[in-house]
């Protein structure tokens, strides 16, 4: 495996060739998520409770303990597959969602952000021409499927991807300004080649750089509840979790941020915030 050189990457917006290289490299990313998340759900004492309920009167209909037990968590996996959003990633928003991203790309596709490793190598990054683009009839038939109005390409937010000699090798979603001075860091995925390589980190501070020029005095983060791997990453970047204060203003905080909930309202995620 190659040592990744940082120096080399360029964080630019993406742009409509990227998009279902980008759509790849979320699927990859969100592999497991969802599952890690319905077992958290299926494990809270409440919902163990209801479980046992249920099986409690399915034994005196189907005589059979291995199936009066099996039949309703079975049942309520398929429900919670079905109602999950599977827009979910790495940081577990389901906001922008999933078919969003084919909207993310209009604006300054030409906007680009710091490379702090540049500077300390005295290199400048060059994007070549990508390996892979879409051909007319495909991107007539991705086009024809999604209807971009302006609401929608308000929602969709930016999508920033981690360009090195014209591979992708990450990219991270900022959703649409909702509140002044306020950023929403809703999903950040690197390819499983390029992990532990400070790619995740490189993304996330450089985007920090530039909403700090831009006026954001803070930024949020919503992490899968489940995630530990996503919990030290953040806090290692200087993010705090939202409710551990207790003070007036994080109490305010938390009503106006609040987490992605599922099944009987249990949080899906958890909330990290850092102030720029």
């Amino acid at each position: 495996m190659v040592k990744l050189e940082l120096h080399q990457v360029v964080m630019r917006r993406m742009k409509e060739d990227d998009i279902e290289v980008v759509k790849a490299l979320i699927k990859e990313g969100c592999e497991g998520t969802e599952n890690r998340l319905i077992l958290h759900i299926l494990t809270r004492p409440l919902c163990l409770f209801i479980l046992a309920v249920f099986s409690s009167v399915l034994r005196c209909l189907v005589h059979s303990f291995i199936l009066a037990l099996a039949i309703p968590v079975f049942l309520l996996i398929v429900f919670l597959k079905i109602t999950m959003p599977r827009s979910t990633g790495v940081l577990g928003s389901s906001r922008p969602y999933w078919d969003y991203v084919g909207s993310s790309y209009r604006g300054t596709q030409d906007e680009t952000l710091q490379n702090a490793y540049c500077r300390i190598s005295g290199k400048t990054p060059v994007t070549k021409r990508p390996r892979r683009r879409i051909g007319a009839k495909e991107k007539d038939t991705d086009m024809s499927t999604e209807k971009i109005t302006p609401e929608r390409e308000q929602t969709a937010g930016q999508v920033w991807v981690a360009d090195c000699d014209g591979d992708i090798l990450g990219c991270i979603f900022r959703e649409s300004e909702n509140r002044a001075g306020i950023r929403r860091i809703c999903r950040l995925v690197t390819g499983s080649w390029y992990r532990r390589e400070g790619l995740g980190r490189l993304l996330v501070q450089s985007l920090e750089q530039r909403e700090r020029e831009t006026g954001a005095h803070r930024v949020y983060a919503h992490i899968p509840y489940p995630s530990k791997v996503g919990e030290v990453f953040f806090k290692k970047l200087g993010y705090l979790q939202l409710g551990e204060g207790s003070d007036e203003d994080d109490e305010q905080e938390r009503k106006l941020e609040s987490p992605e909930r599922g099944f009987l309202g249990y949080p899906l995620t958890k909330v990290f915030y850092k102030d720029l």
